[in-house]
């Protein structure tokens, strides 16, 4: 999964969540979901049980990249711009 979420990540110029911490939660939620659900739902994001309308939240979500523009990071921390990331990581030293 992570391994996806990489490539995925640089293919649009993005990088994962530098908080490893993190990062590693998001990975696990999507991994749990997958094998529970069938599909790699977006861990913080609430399942309807209506497979049609959960499929708007299958991770990449619909709403990721408007996020990620606006924001900075998607809503579960999964996907950064690099700018973003950089000042998070120079909050942490």
């Amino acid at each position: 999964m992570r391994a996806w979420a990489e490539e995925y990540a640089k293919k649009n110029g993005w990088v994962l969540n530098p908080d490893k911490k993190v990062l590693d939660t998001v990975i696990r939620g999507l991994v749990r979901n997958r094998r529970k659900f069938g599909e790699q739902y977006c861990p913080c994001r609430l399942r309807s049980g209506d497979r049609e309308k959960d499929k708007a939240i299958i991770c990449p979500c619909i709403y990721h990249e408007d996020e990620i523009a606006k924001d900075g990071h998607c809503h579960c921390q999964l996907y950064f711009r690099k700018d973003t990331a950089e000042k998070a990581i120079g909050e942490e030293e």
